[in-house]
């Protein structure tokens, strides 16, 4: 069966870009008779809010949307990472960063010039780590890309499936990701990849933006075991300077249209959604 999902994070209120991208997979679950799953995205606790929340769903709601229920906050599933997490642990694919954010940003500065940087580390020795932990040094879990291109045996015969074609997975573009720091918990690649199996995800479909991530996340479902969906990435909306709506830029919200009166068949019609 199709069942594809809207996964916003309540970071703040809904703009006209995840309008855009919840009316795309919403239709395209009921052009298929499949299910449409909404997911919250709040394992970012120093961020999410429980008032935004309640506005995701208001906003969706207005939209004319309908979703199942109960909605599968991430907050509220934190073993389920947990194992995951332990689970590439006890197998030796991930291991203990203690560089700070800032030391990692001017190591890569420093990288020769060339192709975009990206982050390769490796275990301290096991003498150099208890002595850090013991003083409480702060760390983060990060994937090491060399150990799961051995455990996989190499990533040529990874790849990805877009709207049904397959295209090499690149996850050594990304370096060695943080699977899990202490603000956070676990990081969103690996709730991500977790929660759509978990859920019977079938098609991720999510702006375009989103659409390099991929090449990671198809790294953790195959080191997890984990089934890989079908992936589509539309186009984003943008605003009449060309810049995309984006929360950071304090774009014009879902409540502040309703505010200006603009209905909900209003904009599905400027969307291209009759």
């Amino acid at each position: 069966m199709f069942v594809t999902r809207f996964a916003p994070s309540p970071t703040g209120r809904l703009h006209r870009g995840h309008a855009f991208s919840a009316l795309t997979a919403f239709e395209a679950a009921r052009r298929q008779g499949g299910r449409f799953i909404l997911r919250i995205e709040d394992i970012d606790r120093t961020r999410c809010r429980p008032e935004f929340e309640a506005g995701i769903l208001e906003d969706l709601a207005w939209l004319g949307l309908s979703w199942e229920n109960p909605v599968r906050r991430q907050s509220d599933h934190m073993d389920d990472y947990h194992r995951a997490l332990q689970s590439l642990i006890d197998r030796g694919l991930a291991y203990r960063c203690f560089r700070t954010r800032k030391e990692i940003a001017q190591a890569m500065a420093s990288a020769p010039h060339g192709p975009e940087p990206i982050w390769i580390g490796a275990p301290l020795p096991a003498t150099e780590e208890a002595e850090r932990l013991a003083r409480g040094e702060a760390f983060a879990w990060r994937l090491s890309l060399g150990a799961a291109r051995k455990a996989l045996g190499g990533f040529d015969h990874l790849a990805v499936l877009e709207q049904g074609i397959a295209y090499p997975a690149r996850p050594d573009l990304a370096g060695d990701i943080v699977l899990a720091r202490k603000d956070v918990g676990v990081a969103y690649h690996l709730a991500v990849v977790v929660d759509d199996a978990l859920q019977g995800v079938t098609q991720v479909i999510r702006g375009e933006d989103l659409k390099d991530v991929t090449h990671i996340q198809r790294l953790l479902q195959a080191l997890l075991d984990l089934p890989a969906p079908d992936y589509s990435h539309h186009r984003l909306l943008t605003d009449a300077d060309g810049r995309r709506f984006a929360k950071r830029d304090r774009a014009e919200t879902l409540a502040d249209l309703r505010d200006r009166g603009i209905s909900a068949e209003t904009l599905r019609r400027e969307m291209g959604f009759d």
